[in-house]
């Protein structure tokens, strides 16, 4: 009884958010978005004031996750021809599958990367140059755009190896200041002007058609939230599984006192070196498809300060948890488009939620919970 009234609470929680996804980015009048943002801040504030969320029975993980598909899915089907509304859907998810490879980093190995924006990058560069002169296969150009920002993320760790904390913090800031100058320099990818893409094309399927089954049509950005929806369900059960195997114990234990790890035989560098590849192989992956769905991209679109939104993102939803992850790109995403008052503070109104979260929730808005360890008895 107790894991079936879980199930419901889990598939009630999903379909609300759902719900309120789909009026905050049907309304059009400032006046009623403004209600909604206050709504919602009202329901988190008296969702944590009275420890709503503790008191529901839990859910089991699969389950809660099916549901949250099932939710993400249902809002793509019911915006079908709102491109607008669909273009923001997929750049969270895309922003989302982009910040699990930061989360990999810090909140598992405690690695800072202030280069995520450039990982991206080379994801996104990578696709261009492959669908620009070789017939790759699609499909294989966004693992080649992950493999890319994999590979370098290698090399870049070496330095970072070799120093600690605000010191490591530093050689990603200075990759991030170098990659964007390398690209603006660099005629051959299009120096300041960019590159045009490509549409992704998998045997037939065209991803810029519109949909047309029968009586139902929609946009064209449901072929890349489909695309989006399988990179991101892939993304979302390898964080999963390192999470809950002897790895993740080891990233932790690196995260929590590296002395200590080393001193209970752990590999620290080689812990380090994991964790920093496999995130910036999931940045990658997200750049490449990021880039064939805008189809295009330039040096400006990589900047330090888009990596700096990207850290921002982990301190708001809570180093970690890789559902205060997807919470927090959803805000940082579609709170600035649809408030239009917004658009031109974007910076400042990151900069603003940090220091309050870091302020008054240091933890985040949904904190990481305390591990549980296999029974091995």
């Amino acid at each position: 009884m107790t894991r079936f009234r879980g199930a419901l609470g889990a598939a009630a929680i999903a379909g609300l958010c759902a719900l309120y996804a789909w009026a905050f980015l049907r309304a059009e009048s400032q006046r009623a978005l403004a209600l909604l943002v206050l709504a919602g801040v009202a329901a988190g504030a008296v969702a944590t004031r009275t420890r709503l969320l503790d008191k529901l029975p839990p859910a089991p993980e699969r389950l809660t996750q099916s549901f949250t598909l099932l939710a993400v899915v249902g809002l793509c089907l019911a915006l079908h021809e709102d491109d607008f509304s669909l273009l923001l859907v997929a750049r969270v998810l895309i922003v989302v599958l982009a910040c699990l490879g930061l989360h990999i980093q810090l909140g598992y190995a405690g690695v800072l990367n202030f280069a995520g924006a450039s990982f991206f990058g080379v994801g996104g560069y990578t696709a261009a140059v492959l669908t620009r002169s070789t017939g790759v296969p699609h499909l294989l150009v966004l693992l080649a755009g992950g493999a890319m920002a994999a590979l370098i993320g290698t090399l870049i760790v070496v330095p970072v190896l070799r120093t600690r904390g605000h010191y490591a913090a530093l050689v990603t800031i200075a990759f991030a200041l170098l990659f964007r100058t390398f690209l603006e320099v660099n005629d051959s990818l299009g120096g300041p002007q960019g590159l045009k893409l490509r549409e992704i094309r998998i045997g037939p399927w065209r991803f810029n058609d519109p949909i047309e089954l029968g009586p139902f049509s929609g946009s064209f950005y449901l072929n890349y939230l489909a695309l989006l929806v399988v990179l991101l369900v892939l993304g979302w059960i390898v964080v999963q599984r390192l999470e809950r195997s002897w790895v993740g114990i080891d990233l932790d234990a690196v995260r929590l006192d590296e002395t200590a790890a080393a001193t209970f035989g752990i590999d620290v560098a080689r812990w380090k070196t994991v964790a920093f590849t496999l995130g910036n192989f999931l940045a990658g992956v997200a750049g490449a498809a990021s880039a064939h769905m805008v189809g295009f991209i330039a040096p400006n679109n990589y900047s330090f300060g888009e990596s700096l939104v990207l850290v921002s993102i982990l301190l708001l939803g809570g180093v970690g948890n890789a559902w205060g992850v997807a919470l927090a790109s959803a805000i940082v995403v579609i709170l600035p488009e649809k408030l239009q008052v917004l658009q031109e503070y974007r910076f400042l109104l990151y900069a603003g939620m940090v220091v309050l979260i870091l302020i008054f929730r240091p933890v985040g808005l949904l904190p990481r919970r305390l591990r549980r360890l296999p029974d091995t008895a």
